[in-house]
């Protein structure tokens, strides 16, 4: 699909595209979609331990990811699908919390799945969304 736009962003992301051959994030039209993010340090690679500060990385990576596809970030996002190791009641707290950190003037639709395994060794989150980005 040579007509689309794709994007990885230094470090983390230009790894997993050598590595696995996909990008981090696509444009469709006025749209931005995110690849899954996980809890990774972008320039470390190396994957949080503690839930908490792996969700939160996670958001951090989505913003970054929507960012260097030319994005606003988080406030652009109206749809965000989380996978989650395993789901409960700590990882839900901290994906809201995030929610009102980030999106503190909007609220995104999302549908939450817990899962047996993720891309990664230890990621225990994958957070990927849609972003519109109709000033684009």
């Amino acid at each position: 699909m040579s007509h689309l736009k794709y994007y990885s962003y230094k470090g983390y992301g230009e790894a997993a595209r050598e590595k696995s051959s996909y990008s981090q994030a696509v444009r469709v039209g006025d749209r931005i979609e995110c690849a899954g993010q996980g809890g990774w340090d972008p320039e470390t690679k190396v994957i949080h331990r503690e839930i908490n500060a792996q969700i939160d990385q996670a958001f951090a990576n989505v913003d970054l990811t929507l960012k260097n596809a030319g994005g606003k970030g988080w406030s652009q996002v109206f749809r965000v699908n989380s996978y989650h190791i395993p789901l409960n009641d700590e990882a839900l707290e901290a994906m809201v919390r995030n929610f009102k950190k980030w999106m503190p003037d909007h609220q995104p639709i999302w549908t939450c799945v817990g899962v047996t395994r993720l891309g990664m060794d230890d990621m225990r989150v994958e957070i990927e969304v849609i972003a519109h980005d109709a000033e684009r």
